[in-house]
């Protein structure tokens, strides 16, 4: 794949990688930072929002490389946030595997999310090439829109029908590789890993709270492999000093409200339903539909 340097105005090859962030001003990529650190952990869509509030301020679309570099964000947040949950997971489940006490709760866990990793890995280096590349066909607003309309009717059967009342220490294996199948599918822009990966948590019973809770922590090493290859991959690109102070700028941004995000979302669902999320995404999925059939954006 032929590499553009960021100092490129316009990306037109379609087999360059797009490092539209570069032109950015510190104050529009402070906003999208604060955009994707919403977006990202709630279940509506960084990508969508990625790619709508740029063209609807007349902006430089940022490009695919800074919404996976931007999940480093997503990843110092829900370190920050779940710091002692990570902890207790990692040393007791760690101990319990080599001691192959395999039903624990912290052994269960730490398994599901290694194996629900598993997919998104296989399917991401499978479309790399397509998911990275300037103009990719997978980040055309028809698919975005798409897909947050099949997302939204999936997550108000998930709601409608889901029992929600298994509790956190109630999490097996089989949760985490359901919900990592789930959570390949979140390539696609528009479906939303957290979206993706929140719906198929209460199709296995969680409740509301524990569900966006397991999302975040089987999500971890996806955002932390995406995040740190993406670097790589823009330092391999060339990325200047310029370029980084502007995807730095970014990254402070979104991880102040991606941990915002995270309270939030955690804290509504422990009284409230998922509807507004199913309600939104529908409404915005039908916009980018119409809006991209008779060309208004």
């Amino acid at each position: 794949m032929a590499i553009s340097p960021a100092t490129a105005a316009v990306c037109t090859d379609p087999h360059i990688i797009d490092l539209g962030f570069a032109h950015l001003t510190w104050f529009q990529v402070t906003i999208l930072g604060i955009v994707q650190g919403i977006t990202e952990l709630l279940p509506i869509s960084s990508t969508a929002h990625l790619r709508v509030v740029p063209g609807l301020l007349g902006w430089q679309d940022p490009g695919s490389a800074f919404s996976a570099a931007m999940q480093l964000a997503s990843f110092c947040a829900v370190i920050a946030y779940f710091f002692k949950d990570i902890k207790q997971i990692l040393v007791n489940g760690t101990r319990d595997v080599i001691g192959k006490r395999y039903q624990t709760t912290e052994s269960q866990m730490l398994l599901g999310i290694m194996v629900g990793t598993v997919p998104l890995v296989i399917a991401g280096v499978s479309l790399k090439s397509v998911l990275n590349e300037c103009n990719s066909p997978l980040r055309s607003l028809m698919v975005i829109g798409i897909a947050s309309v099949v997302m939204s009717l999936l997550l108000a059967w998930a709601e409608s029908s889901a029992r929600h009342d298994r509790t956190f220490g109630q999490i097996k294996l089989r949760d985490g590789i359901l919900v990592g199948l789930a959570q390949a599918f979140a390539l696609i822009p528009g479906v939303s890993r957290s979206g993706s990966t929140l719906t198929a948590a209460l199709f296995c019973g969680l409740n509301r709270e524990t569900a966006a809770k397991f999302s975040f922590l089987l999500g971890l090493p996806a955002i932390t492999l995406a995040g740190f290859h993406e670097i790589w991959v823009l330092h391999k690109a060339g990325l200047d000093l310029a370029g980084w102070e502007t995807l730095g700028i970014g990254l402070v941004s979104a991880s102040i409200t991606a941990f915002l995000a995270i309270y939030g979302l955690l804290h509504y669902l422990e009284k409230s339903s998922t509807w507004v999320f199913v309600w939104y995404r529908f409404v915005l999925g039908c916009g980018l539909i119409l809006g991209s059939v008779f060309g208004y954006i």
